[in-house]
Formats: structure tokens, sequence, C-alpha cells
């Protein structure tokens, strides 16, 4: 018995030493000098696509909802069956028996998920089994998996186990996520707690720091690492990642890394939400933003509420950065701007669908059909035939026309009802101006004090950021605007939260006004286009302020520009600086550590406590504007929501000479 268990553990340890192999190989483009020839998202979509395609034959695919939500923004269901996928279901469901075909499992490793498998083979539910884990399987979990094996007498039908190392969410090129199932685990408010215990600390920056390292394991890149000093949750985490980074690359044998030369590294830089908290309470103006800030949007997809007029069920949208042209180029648009686009595309499609009707009624198709057979025999019919074969795309694009209709009609009520035009606009006023004045208090006031604007988390969105832009506010005008809040209904505890907050930051000298600068905010009022303000225009905008945005950069471009460009200043002097290929020696801010001195190409940006849409857009607006001063093309866009976004909402975006960004949060509401 002793002996089989160490030929299956055996077996099990050389499999796991091959995935681990070809994760840190197989995702390698032929030319490393350019990172951006394929993306993030496009890696982890080769490694999830390889591990179906490995089996020629139909077979099964089981996954828990972590393993889904990494899937679910890669592959649709059209791209499952053509990889072969016949079935697919989750691993706590209650599943048929399939003997004849083998079976795909894409999980975490977890002690359940473990239990689960081994019933399986237990059961001998399917034919073979291939076993991928999300993330790495420790040594106790694949001794009880190899223990299930030999019990269930199904060692021979184990064929394959891989550790993935895709523990992330890649939602767009631009963009993915740490997680989605639990996301709230690893939230600002669940780092910040006053009740959180070391040992949950421990696990929740662990957490962090193995998805991380998932992702530069697939980038197959080895980053520099600068984040704030101090005793911070973002230099906690660039303590831990660094430590990790080292100790795969002290053995070169087993490392997930290759030797690369003269390869060009990018640049991650680890902020802490604490440095800029009024960004992640700011109404937004930009198409996704919104799309996220009023709706309900997960995972690429839209969920637009029924209307009461027209009797309609909620409908679900797929937004789909790949085949959908138009949210590719629109979504970090300012609203009104997105209205007229759609409004543009929709005429763009009536006047070739009255092409069409024109051309078959030239030709007599709409008549009997001795008509129509003399038509087709003229000289006519090619005008048809190349109609004809651009009608799908024509329906393609009136179907995703008529989608972004009804949800920008969505959005649009959303603004109407609560009046977030008004919030927005007054809330870039405090922002870039600062909040502290007599002008500013009363305008505040009367839009707490309107009944008609706004929800009670709006208002209290709105005074949060008042209080956060006016370092010198009086304790009597914040407890007179906390009894109004109060009378309305919205929850204090966020106030009581930022109050003790700001009362530490000023004792240790860092307050919220000496660390943010809005300035260049601000926004500028143009006339609407004329057709949105009729009532024969899908989108009547009577009333709705076409509000323009002055380019400017918030603190989080501001730091990462300093740190890409190396340009002295306080940043570079206050951000700690590590580098794991410099195995010996310190690191952090050891003067003597060898440090790069050309200005990084590309970028992540890891906020730990959570991004924001509004903080996406900028940085990937720098990016095009950085990248345009270099004759370079923009490959790509990104944006989370003015709520709160995650960086497990991570977000890359390239440029095909100039530069690269990737935008990561820890958390997707």
């Amino acid at each position: 018995m002793n002996d089989a268990v160490e030929m299956i553990h055996a077996r099990c340890f050389f499999a796991l030493e091959k995935a681990l192999t070809k994760s840190a190989s197989k995702f390698h483009v032929k030319n490393m000098d350019n990172l951006s020839e394929l993306s993030l998202r496009g890696r982890q979509m080769a490694s999830v696509t390889s591990m179906l395609k490995e089996i020629d034959s139909w077979k099964v695919l089981i996954f828990d909802r972590p393993g889904q939500d990494v899937i679910a923004p890669l592959l649709n269901v059209k791209s499952l069956r053509e990889a072969g996928v016949t079935l697919h279901l989750l691993i706590n469901a209650d599943r048929e028996a399939v003997p004849q075909t083998p079976a795909v499992y894409f999980l975490q490793p977890t002690t359940e998920n473990v239990n689960r498998i081994a019933d399986d083979l237990k059961k001998r539910l399917y034919g073979e089994y291939y076993f991928n884990f999300t993330s790495p399987i420790g040594r106790d979990a694949l001794e009880s998996l190899a223990s299930a094996a030999i019990e269930a007498d199904a060692v021979n039908v184990v064929k394959r186990l891989f550790d993935r190392y895709v523990n992330f969410v890649s939602l767009e090129e631009q963009m993915f996520v740490l997680r989605h199932q639990n996301a709230s685990a690893v939230s600002y408010g669940a780092l910040n707690s006053v009740g959180v215990t070391d040992t949950q600390m421990d696990a929740m920056l662990d957490g962090v720091v193995d998805s991380l390292f998932a992702v530069f394991v697939t980038m197959g890149v080895v980053p520099v690492i600068r984040a704030p000093s101090g005793g911070n949750a973002a230099h906690e985490v660039a303590k831990r990642l660094d430590k990790k980074l080292r100790d795969n690359l002290r053995d070169a044998r087993s490392s997930l890394f290759e030797q690369q030369i003269g390869f060009r590294r990018p640049l991650l830089v680890l902020l802490d939400r604490q440095f800029d908290l009024a960004s992640t309470l700011h109404h937004t103006w930009t198409y996704q933003a919104l799309a996220h800030d009023v709706l309900q949007y997960s995972l690429n997809r839209v969920t637009i509420p029924p209307t009461v007029e027209s009797g309609s069920k909620a409908r679900v949208c797929d937004l789909d950065g790949v085949n959908d042209a138009f949210w590719t180029t629109q979504k970090g648009s300012p609203f009104p701007l997105v209205a007229e686009k759609i409004q543009e595309e929709l005429e763009d499609y009536r006047t070739k669908e009255d092409d069409i009707k024109r051309m078959k009624h030239e030709m007599g198709l709409d008549g009997d059909e001795s008509n129509a057979l003399s038509a087709m025999l003229t000289d006519n019919t090619q005008r048809l035939t190349s109609a004809v074969s651009n009608l799908p795309a024509l329906l393609e694009k009136k179907r995703l026309i008529d989608m972004h209709t009804s949800l920008a009609t969505a959005i649009l009520e959303q603004i109407k009802l609560r009046k977030l035009d008004t919030f927005f606009e007054l809330e870039e006023k405090l922002m870039s101006r600062g909040g502290a004045g007599q002008e500013h208090s009363k305008a505040v006031l009367e839009m707490i004090e309107d009944p008609e604007a706004g929800t009670p988390e709006d208002k209290m969105r709105l005074f949060l950021i008042y209080y956060l832009c006016s370092p010198q506010i009086a304790d009597e005008e914040v407890d007179k605007f906390a009894g109004i809040l109060e009378s309305i209904g919205c929850d204090m505890a966020s106030l009581k939260y930022l109050k003790r907050w700001k009362a530490v930051s000023r004792m240790s000298a860092v307050s919220s006004s000496e660390k943010q600068d809005y300035g260049g905010g601000g926004t500028k009022t143009v006339s609407m286009y004329s057709k949105l303000m009729t009532q024969a225009s899908s989108f009547v905008m009577e009333g709705v302020k076409n509000l323009v945005v002055k380019k400017h950069n918030l603190p989080v471009t501001k730091i990462v520009e300093e740190l890409m460009e190396i340009r002295q200043g306080p940043i570079q002097e206050s951000y700690a600086y590590f580098d794991p290929k410099i195995l010996r020696g310190g690191s952090g801010n050891n003067a003597d550590l060898p440090r790069a001195k050309n200005p990084f190409q590309e970028a992540v940006v890891f906020m730990v406590g959570g991004g924001n849409y509004i903080e996406y857009q900028n940085l990937m607006d720098f990016a095009t504007g950085r990248g345009s001063s270099a004759n370079a093309t923009s490959e790509g866009g990104l944006a989370p929501s003015a709520s709160s976004v995650s960086l497990a909402n991570g977000a890359m975006a390239s440029m095909s000479s100039s530069m690269s960004l990737a935008f990561a949060s820890v958390v997707q509401p």
C-alpha cells in the first residue's frame, strides 16, 4: 500500500512539475521585447484554451465559482463548444455520470473542492480526469487527492494535474480584477476594520500577493516594485511580493520566470487607498463608469431594469470589448457624447436600410415572383448580392445599436431622476478648487436639502467629498450637516469613520489636503447636440447638462507619471524601491540598492483597498496622450466606477510603441 501511495505521489508531483514548467514558458511570445504583442488577457485566455484543447475529443468542464468567474469574461458558450466542451457544470451541483467522457476540472485547490473531486473519483463519474488548479495546490491537498485516487482505484484515469497560476479575472484587454467572489473580504473596509485580527490581516494580504504573483507569472516578467513607505497595507504587500518573487528566482531550475536579456521590465506601482478617498466617492460622467454606478454591472454584464411604461422585463446585456466596436471606443466618453454617437449610428443604419429597400423596389423584388425572377437575371443582381452579403453585419450593428440605446436610456433615466449631472459638476468644483468657503458650503447644503436631488447615499457621498476637501472645516459645521443627513435617512457610519481617520491624519501630519492634488480639474458646459433636444431623438436630453471635463491628472496618475519617468521629487523620495532580481542586498529604501535609470515604458498600477473607474480612465487618458506624442497608436483603453472599483480590479492598457499601463485593485464591487 505504501509503495502505491508513493507511486501516485510521484506521478502527481511529476505532472505538477511539468505544469509549472509550462506556466513559466508557455505564454512567452516570440519577441520578448514587445510585451504588448500578447496582452495579459490574451495570455490568460491562451492558458485556459490550451487546458480545453489538450483533449481532442468532446469533454465535460467542471468548475467552482471562482473558476467560473475566470472563464466567463474570456469564453462564451459558443467558444466553449468550439473547444469541445459539451457540458459545463459547477462542482457543487448534482451531476450525473458520463462514464466514457473525459472531464476537465478548473477550480481552486480548497479542501472542499478536493473532497468533491475524491467523491467524483469514487463514483467514477467520468472516463478520464484532468485537474487544473487556478492557484498552486499544497502538498497536503495533493496527498489527499492521491490517496483518494488510490482508494477509488482510479490512478490510471487521472491523466493530468496542473497549477495554472490564473487566479485573477481579466475583464478586458486593459483590465483585470483579483477576485469577484467574496470581494468584500479584501475591501477597504475589511483592511481598515477596527476588529480585524493579525491572522485575518495576514490572510488578506497573502491573498492579494498570491494573485499578483499569478499575474506576473502569466505575463512572464519580474517587475520593479514601488510602494509608499511606512506602515501601510501597500508597503506590506510590496515586501511580501518581493520576497515571493525572490524565493522563486533563487532556483533557476524551478523558477517560473525565464531569463531575459535586454528585456524591458514593467513597473508595479502599489498604492494605498488611504492617500485619496475623495475619488472613490466621486459621481462620474463617463459611459462605463455610469453603467457601473447606477446599474448592476458585473463581469462584463449589465442588467437593465424593467420599465413600468413599456412593461418590459429586466434585460441582461454582454458588454464585449472584442466584438463591440462602439463599446470599445465610447466606454470612456462623457455620457452626452455617447448619446450623440448612438444617434449618429442609428441614423447611419437607417440610411443603409433604406438603400437596401430602395434597391429591392427598383429591381422589382417587392412584387410578384415573375418580376423577381426577371430582375434577378439582370446585371443589377450583383448589387443586391453585395447588399445581401453585408446584411448579417448590418443586422449585428442594429442589435448593438438597440442594446446601447436601451442601456443609455436606462442611465439617462437615473441621471434625470437623481440629478447626477448636478452632483458631478459640484463635486468637480469641490475637488479642483478645494472644498472650503461659504459659497461651496451653501451649494452643498442646497443639494442635500433638495428633496428631488438624488438618494441619501448620493447626498452622503457629496458631503464626504466636501468634508475631505475642506481641511479647515469647523466641527460645528460638520455637526450641522450630520444632523441634516441623519434626518433624511443617511447611514452615518462612513462619516464617523472619516472623522476618526482625519483626526489621526492630522496627528501624523499627513492630512487629506496635503496628500491630494486635484488641480486643473473642473467642468465646462457646452451646447447640447441639437438632435438630442427633440422628441424625434432616442434620447430627450432636455434638462441634462452637457458637461465636458477639463483634462487633468488625478493624484494616482501624477504619482504614476513621476515614478515611471524617474523624475526627482517628493514622490520619488517617499516611495520604497524593490527589485526582486537583485537577490542579494536589501530592498525598500536602501540607498545602496542599484536602481533603474531609464524611464519605464510599461506599468501595472495596483490600489490596495480598491480603485475606481475615474482613476482608471484618467490613467488611460494619460497613457493615450503620452503615446500620441510618440506617434504611437493606442491598442486599448480602460475604465472602472465612481462608487468603487477594485484593484483586484486591475487593468492594463498598452501603447503599441510607447507605454503600457495596467490598473488593478483588490475589490470588484
